[in-house]
């Protein structure tokens, strides 16, 4: 990384942020279950709700969007970086501003099956509070909910 540049997203930046989201969630060997929605359903969603109904930041690194963030509400609802980019110390970055903003807790979800977020998240204090069946995800896939801080789930 030649030096990370953190800011809220801004309309032009919603197709290359969907982008991101998307070759995280693809990545080979990654421990995600695909997304259910084609490219442009998510490029659809950055754009039209991401934007302008959550708190959305984006990390770029030499002009280029490397990691996604978006907290909605205390929910730190999305973090993805891009394969190249994982183990730099993005995501810790992001997570700090994320804690930053909301410094009375967040929480978040996570799949079960990806173990290594849910120790990333737990490196950065993040405790367990419950797992589901996924029922209620749109992949329907098992679910972790984890929490900071003081928040109300803890």
């Amino acid at each position: 990384m030649d030096e990370l540049l953190i800011r809220p997203m801004e309309p032009p930046d919603t197709d290359e942020a969907a982008d991101v989201w998307w070759a995280s969630r693809h990545a080979e060997g990654s421990p995600l279950p695909p997304t259910i929605r084609p490219i442009a359903e998510v490029r659809k969603w950055f754009a039209e709700i991401l934007l302008p109904d959550a708190q959305t930041w984006i990390a770029s690194d030499d002009g280029r969007i490397v990691a996604v963030l978006t907290l909605d509400g205390d929910d730190l609802d999305q973090l993805y970086v891009v394969p190249e980019a994982t183990g730099q110390g993005v995501g810790s970055t992001l997570v700090e501003l994320a804690k930053d903003l909301r410094p009375g807790g967040l929480a978040l979800w996570t799949f079960q099956s990806n173990l290594r977020a849910q120790a990333f998240y737990r490196q950065h204090g993040f405790t367990e509070v419950r797992r589901t069946d996924g029922q209620e995800n749109e992949e329907k896939v098992p679910d972790v909910r984890m929490v900071w801080g003081a928040h109300p789930e803890r």
